[in-house]
């Protein structure tokens, strides 16, 4: 029989108390509050890496929750993802602890300068030995773009996007063809640590963006991050197939999200790259025990701990509207608002729709609209298997319901059934997390729009 090919194996959280786990904070086991200390999350990546995880992925948000009630005083009270810490910060203490646990951090190209950028990342490649991932978002928050770019309301959808996409072509130019192979000497005899001669501006003018000069790093061990990405609108997608290494797909629809995934990867390959090239990873919310009894006392458990308004905070944010004011109990297919015809609507099925309150939508512990995927060490491998056959994706982002008990959870009883299944990375040398994910190298592969701005001698051969 063919092996099966291994999950990618990461870990979801954020720079806070609470992501979208609303209320578990609360929870006796929860350790989440001790976010602000570099020895919550030096324990979690050695707890990560131990228990067979490729990657962590973290988000982040650079605004306040205020869409609830006009403010963010039920953010604040409730802890949903306020406050909220830069986790770029944390990466470099997490590293020296590990040797192979990937990073996967999200940094907004709406807020954010691409010359530093590009230092940031370059300079983590290096002290991580190339295990940083950039996750490239554009960012949705209101109260972000108030307090950055003194704008009332974010930059419009596709124009984000557009922007987006000239940031990127910034970073390559920096990355990829800024400094040549071989730039830095360190001739101790001749007195020459690099050859100004290898070392080019990059000469950029843009609709956006004007970046003159050379980068300010040497060259890393990626030279650039490995490329992660979230957001299946149609310019999303389009983003995605041109840039995205790693795609983190969303939709709790399985028709839906497997549409999502051939979408992209067609127009990735209408771009010239090699189908491989391109992986997707879901978010999934999973309680395992030993067994389906204890797995389904412990969702019990969890689920005493679930803040509904909470929820709502969340809800109202993502989904830009206010909902404070609607009747929990009414079902959602009766709403009419911009939600229920994008966030609500991942409830496609009529007759759920007609019973689904609003209640119901926010408090399943699987997130909006759902619950966790619940049971024993063979029920949830069986059943992850089977979703990845049916969606496309490649592997799995494990939310935590609390910290770091979910992840101990997985790594004790899920992992083990998954690696007897042949889904599970063999542990090798330490390398980069590109290499480690794809095999391809530290570097981005031919295929990549992004090696064409690499500086000709950089350039294979077959390219020049």
């Amino acid at each position: 029989m063919t092996r099966p090919d291994p999950f990618i194996l990461s870990a979801f959280t954020m720079s806070t108390v609470s992501h979208g786990n609303t209320g578990l904070w609360r929870h006796p086991d929860d350790r989440t509050a001790g976010y602000t200390e570099l020895s919550y999350w030096v324990d979690l990546a050695r707890r990560l890496e131990a228990g067979g995880f490729d990657l962590l992925f973290i988000a982040d948000a650079v605004g306040q929750l205020d869409v609830y009630g006009g403010n963010a005083r039920e953010a604040l009270a409730r802890a949903v993802q306020t406050p909220v810490t830069d986790p770029l910060l944390v990466v470099s203490a997490m590293a020296a602890a590990t040797e192979r646990l990937g990073f996967g951090v999200t940094v907004s190209t709406t807020y954010e300068y691409p010359y530093l950028l590009a230092r940031k990342f370059s300079t983590l490649d290096h002290l991580t030995g190339g295990r940083i991932g950039w996750n490239i978002v554009t960012s949705l928050l209101d109260s972000a773009a108030r307090n950055i770019i003194a704008r009332e309301r974010q930059i419009g959808h596709d124009e984000r996007y557009a922007i987006a996409q000239e940031f990127l072509e910034v970073v390559y130019k920096l990355w990829e063809g800024s400094w040549e192979d071989g730039a830095v000497l360190r001739d101790r005899d001749g007195g020459v640590f690099t050859d100004p001669d290898r070392v080019h501006g990059i000469g950029h003018a843009g609709r956006y963006f004007s970046v003159p000069g050379a980068h300010l790093v040497e060259p890393s061990p990626q030279r650039t991050p490995l490329l992660l990405q979230a957001g299946t609108s149609a310019a999303g997608r389009a983003f995605a197939a041109r840039n995205a290494e790693l795609v983190f797909a969303a939709d709790p629809r399985p028709e839906a999200l497997r549409r999502n995934i051939d979408d992209i990867r067609r127009r990735a390959v209408e771009l010239g790259r090699r189908p491989e090239h391109i992986k997707f990873i879901t978010s999934v919310t999973v309680v395992v025990d030993e067994n389906d009894r204890a797995a389904e006392a412990k969702a019990r458990d969890l689920r005493r701990f679930r803040d509904t308004r909470g929820g709502l905070v969340l809800l109202s944010a993502l989904s830009g509207v206010d909902w404070s004011g609607h009747d929990l109990d009414r079902p959602i297919g009766e709403f009419d608002t911009d939600a229920s015809r994008s966030v609500l609507a991942s409830v496609a099925d009529p007759a759920v729709r007609a019973r689904l309150t609003l209640r119901d939508y926010v408090d399943g512990l699987g997130g909006f609209g759902g619950d966790a995927l619940v049971g024993g060490p063979s029920t949830v491998a069986g059943a992850l298997e089977d979703y990845a056959a049916r969606t496309g994706v490649d592997g799995f982002n494990f939310v935590y319901l609390v910290t770091p008990g979910s992840f101990d959870d997985l790594a004790e009883h899920l992992v083990p059934e998954l690696d007897r299944r042949g889904r599970v990375r063999e542990r090798g040398a330490p390398r980069s997390v590109r290499d480690a994910l794809f095999g391809t190298g530290p570097r981005l592969p031919d295929d990549h729009p992004g090696t064409a701005f690499r500086h000709r001698a950089l350039r294979p051969a077959a390219t020049r």
